[in-house]
């Protein structure tokens, strides 16, 4: 493996909300970047404000690095940047690991980890948790799945856009572990969002009122975070419904496989479904107020 380059050269797979700075906190740490992205202006747009490079495909972008980082949309994304001719795997070379920090399904993760130990690279699933915000301010949480040596190698590129990153297990591990803090945020989330609908039709000061639960057992990040913007009707921002029925979507497939009843996930998940149909697709995962408010 080639150490004295893994935490030199870095490759960038998709700049999304999350992608697009997280490849510039690898920048600023010093590291060597090129991106990618399927709209090229928008890696144009980064190498202007991080002064790194840019690829046209893939596949380009992984030949010229030791750590590729991908960050796409679902599992057909991921096998689209990953495979044929332009892909990834086109271009990379043995001894080098990918990272892969999308938000999928724990059989896809199995699938390229095991193209990858034929081409005798490295692969980690490496989901995050913490939004746009957590991105932007280097403040994510990782959830790893992979061999340790790998994790270990690139522990100091993670390091670059994480608070906290932690290696589960075997490959999958990682993706398991986001459907798991996905399932916790959808109940959370609906508890908050009938709390403040309860407060509210019985006539309480809900500010005051979260002012006292939150120092007690009902405090959570998101009553913290997102109490004061639900109470002001105000949902354009953040993680969009739309993702979250695609990770819950992810949850409830893996829950069919390995025989875990999650009827309260079911539930919200069709509550974000009434939302959807309202227009609220993109709107924060909080929104689950609107649909108490009819």
């Amino acid at each position: 493996m080639k150490e004295s380059k893994l935490v030199q050269k870095i490759a960038f797979v998709g700049l999304g909300v999350m992608g697009y700075p997280m490849a510039g906190h690898c920048k600023k740490s010093g590291f060597e970047v090129t991106v990618y992205n399927r709209t090229t202006e928008k890696s144009q747009t980064w190498v202007d404000e991080f002064s790194g490079q840019m690829a046209l495909t893939p596949k380009l972008a992984a030949e010229q690095a030791n750590v590729i980082l991908l960050c796409v949309g679902n599992d057909d994304d991921l096998r689209s940047v990953m495979l044929g001719d332009h892909g990834v795997l086109a271009g990379i070379n043995a001894g080098d690991i990918i990272v892969d920090h999308t938000t999928a399904s724990a059989e896809v993760a199995r699938e390229m980890a095991t193209l990858c130990a034929e081409l005798g690279v490295g692969f980690l699933d490496a989901p995050v948790s913490g939004g746009q915000a957590g991105a932007e301010n280097g403040q994510l949480t990782v959830m790893v799945g992979g061999q340790k040596d790998h994790y270990t190698a690139v522990e100091p590129v993670i390091d670059c856009y994480a608070k906290f990153s932690q290696l589960l297990g075997e490959v999958g591990s990682g993706q398991l572990a986001k459907m798991m803090n996905q399932i916790c945020i959808a109940g959370v989330v609906q508890g908050i969002a009938e709390a403040l609908s309860f407060g509210k039709n019985a006539g309480l000061d809900c500010h005051a009122v979260i002012d006292v639960i939150s120092k007690g057992a009902a405090q959570s990040w998101q009553m913290e975070n997102r109490f004061e913007s639900m109470l002001a009707g105000k949902f354009d921002f953040g993680f969009a419904v739309d993702w979250m029925r695609k990770d819950l979507g992810i949850a409830l497939n893996e829950a069919k496989r390995n025989g875990s009843s999650l009827p309260l996930t079911a539930l919200v998940d069709q509550f974000y479904a009434d939302v959807q149909k309202k227009g609220g697709g993109r709107w924060d995962t909080s929104s689950l107020l609107t649909r108490l408010q009819d």
